[in-house]
């Protein structure tokens, strides 16, 4: 029997099976398109050029390609703003209190499945090239990849060291330069008779913001935006909880900038760091534009679907912030693009609350493999039917958790439920207030509603209907890992 016959049988083997909660109908030949992942790390949703927010020097040509002949997801979200929970959630489908993934320290739980292993048992040839991060100390190759090629932990910006099915290797030159030339590489030599998923997970432009040296410099003159919340003033905090404003003066605020006097390191100014930010930005789309490049010369980019995601959102100043973890918009939003040549069409603008969690769920059905029996559930939902302009039912709000690390204690345990309009954050183990915004007319959460007494019925509400989520989720427990040789006594305080 011929490969490609034998990966027809398997896939009608597995028909009526489900993805999440959408069942697959059997898909028409040929159905089973090429899928490019590409995450990046610490990328905010309103970091492309083609969005109304962005800043107006920005300049992502590849990246507005692919929202012009596709779709953007314009209100997409992670529900876990931490690098690895979030991940897992996008391998998995699963909110965090179901995969266990954390916080960044500790790998993935045994027995945990991700999807690309049902891509892979249905035929297809997988590879993971990057940053997987679950767990620190480990770049072994994962299960569910014919090739892998990840760097340990954060990895390198520079002359990065990538495991190579098993074997390590150093290679010259700028990561996510170099992970693009592994990936299209290995693009290079697939058959044309067998679809192939590539997962290329980048470590740009998270901290120190390290853009490709060609890059550096490119925006020294560009205006700095300041946000309007991140001045130290009443106005910003009056009405805030307090661990808000404290967090400014730790590790992840504007008054600590990250690598502050604590550690003894320099202190960077906050325009260098917007604009390397900026300038890694910029040296992703160049590399997303390579892959474009690299499937229109060979004749792939007619079968192949490109999703573009960040891993969670950043905070630039925002509240004092500058960083992930919380609940806020520029933590948990995140830019999400889809292009398909034939199967999306040109210019599609989802507004529909979209998630991390959805991602599994949506490739899968994209690939026209359904997950097969006797797996986890998923929490996600496909979403290739909003692609595709068909009207379904679909969620009216957000799920979000956040579990207090020990090594990053200026962020409570929180959980969030976030609606086309309100926000209800609740503070986990922490004496101080809940908070309540109206996005609508509060677009930057400056002011929390929770004390006024005019919206108490509606804070009430979404509180009930957040603890409502929660417990039929299964999240109503707190996920307490084992520590794992982390030094306790030393939290990154002040000596």
């Amino acid at each position: 029997m011929s490969r490609p016959s034998a990966f027809c049988c398997l896939l009608l083997s597995l028909l009526g099976a489900t993805v999440g909660t959408r069942a697959i109908a059997a898909p028409a030949a040929p159905s089973h398109p090429n899928v490019v992942f590409i995450l990046s790390d610490d990328h905010r949703w309103d970091w492309m050029r083609f969005v109304p927010e962005s800043p107006r020097f920005l300049e992502t040509p590849n990246l507005d390609r692919l929202a012009r002949e596709g779709a953007h997801l314009r209100h997409a979200f992670v529900s876990t703003s931490l690098c690895s929970p979030s991940r897992a959630s996008i391998l998995t489908g699963q909110y965090l209190h179901h995969h266990g993934v954390v916080d960044n320290q500790r790998p993935e739980p045994t027995g945990i499945r991700f999807f690309p292993e049902y891509l892979q048992t249905a035929g297809y040839t997988t590879a993971f090239f990057g940053k997987w991060h679950m767990g620190h100390d480990s770049d072994e190759p994962r299960k569910g990849f014919t090739h892998w090629a990840g760097f340990r932990g954060q990895g390198e910006y520079q002359d990065p060291t990538l495991n190579v099915n098993g074997q390590r290797r150093q290679f010259s030159g700028y990561s996510t330069d170099v992970l693009t030339t592994q990936a299209i590489e290995w693009m290079g030599q697939q058959r044309a008779d067998r679809p192939f998923f590539v997962y290329l997970s980048f470590k740009a432009p998270h901290f120190p913001f390290e853009p490709a040296p060609r890059n550096r410099g490119r925006y020294e003159q560009a205006p700095v935006r300041y946000p309007a919340t991140m001045a130290n003033t009443e106005e910003n905090y009056a009405s805030q909880p307090r661990w808000v404003r404290e967090r400014r003066y730790g590790i992840h605020g504007v008054d600590h900038m990250e690598t502050g006097r604590f550690d003894g390191d320099p202190v960077p100014s906050f325009p260098d760091l917007f604009r390397r930010y900026s300038e890694a930005v910029f040296t992703i789309d160049e590399n997303v534009g390579r892959v474009l490049e690299h499937l229109e010369k060979s004749g792939a980019a007619a079968n192949t679907v490109i999703v573009y995601m960040g891993d969670n959102g950043f905070a630039l100043g925002e509240h004092g912030f500058y960083d992930k973890r919380d609940a806020y918009e520029t933590s948990i939003r995140v830019p999400l693009v889809a292009w398909a040549p034939g199967r999306i069409k040109s210019g599609t603008v989802v507004t529909q609350l979209v998630q991390n969690i959805d991602i599994a769920p949506t490739l899968l059905e994209a690939a026209a493999v359904p997950q097969p029996p006797q797996t986890p559930k998923m929490d996600g939902a496909s979403f290739w039917p909003l692609l595709q302009g068909r009207r379904v039912p679909w969620r009216d709000h957000i799920l979000y958790e956040y579990h207090w690390e020990w090594n990053f204690p200026a962020t409570p345990t929180l959980f969030a439920l976030r609606t086309e309009r309100w926000k209800y954050i609740y503070h986990h183990g922490v004496w101080d207030l809940d908070a309540l915004y109206d996005l609508q007319t509060d677009p930057i959460e400056r002011h929390n509603l929770i004390q006024v007494p005019a919206f108490r019925e509606q804070a009430e509400g979404l509180r009930r209907q957040l603890f409502d989520a929660l417990e039929k989720s299964g999240a109503l427990q707190v996920s307490l890992p084992r520590p794992a040789g982390e030094p306790l006594h030393d939290r990154k305080l002040p000596r």
